[in-house]
């Protein structure tokens, strides 16, 4: 059962940029609820403005026009320095090439976070890490270097490094591009199980046959929200 309680929104967000050839609209007129525990999928071509969506979501970029919430904060109003503080303890970021730093070791680079926002003493960050790790099914892999690791293993180090702030947020952009068939169902089910304990997980993707995984999932064109389907809604909608 998810949990009702609503961890971010957009209302009414434009996105343009400028181009040589004039302003291009990334996004119009989006409003979108995510609740906490959600695993939501937002699926579309190259162009469609998932990225863009994704962006907004993290503070990485604002919004031309419009409102996005996570929780009580206004994420739309925060300054550059106030939008670092706040990403690093709400949001978790995993990369689709993992973007794990190569000269330190798979539990240093699971510590990074921590480090950089003090959530933790330093005395616990290690056995965090290791714990995390182990959560991932990948502790043996602590002490080597990300080169040490296959395509599976270094993004399984990059989902523990997401959750290392412990953020009620985590965004995964394109997360199995790079993986193999069994590697991905290995990282989708690990998020599933993550968005069961609570965490909600927006995962951008060009795959459309995920359904065993998602409680929900949105599909972009132009930069539009066409369609929003939901297994709970569907599931009530059938009842």
């Amino acid at each position: 059962m998810v949990n009702k309680e609503v961890l971010f929104s957009l209302h009414q967000v434009f996105k343009q940029y400028k181009s040589p050839s004039g302003m291009f609209t990334a996004l119009q007129n989006v409003n979108l609820e995510v609740r906490k525990g959600e695993f939501l999928a937002v699926i579309g071509k190259s162009g469609s403005g998932k990225s863009t969506l994704i962006n907004l979501i993290t503070g990485i970029d604002s919004p031309s026009s419009g409102q996005i919430f996570a929780a009580d904060t206004a994420v739309h109003s925060l300054n550059q320095e106030q939008l670092s503080v706040w990403r690093g303890k709400n949001v978790g970021v995993i990369f689709q090439f993992f973007q794990l730093l190569p000269t330190l070791t798979v539990a240093e680079n699971v510590m990074l976070p921590m480090d950089f926002c003090n959530t933790y003493p330093a005395r616990e960050r290690r056995d965090r890490a290791l714990a995390l790790l182990s959560k991932v099914g990948i502790a043996e892999q602590a002490d080597k270097l990300p080169s040490d690791l296959s395509g599976g293993q270094q993004q399984r180090a990059a989902i523990a490094r997401a959750i290392a702030n412990d953020p009620p947020i985590l965004v995964a952009d394109e997360p199995t591009g790079n993986l193999d068939s069994h590697t991905t169902d290995i990282v989708l089910r690990l998020f599933a199980e993550l968005a069961k304990e609570g965490k909600t997980v927006v995962m951008v993707t060009h795959e459309r046959d995920l359904s065993q995984y998602l409680t929900r999932s949105i599909l972009l064109s132009d930069g539009v929200v066409v369609s929003d389907s939901s297994k709970e809604r569907e599931a009530k909608s059938h009842a």
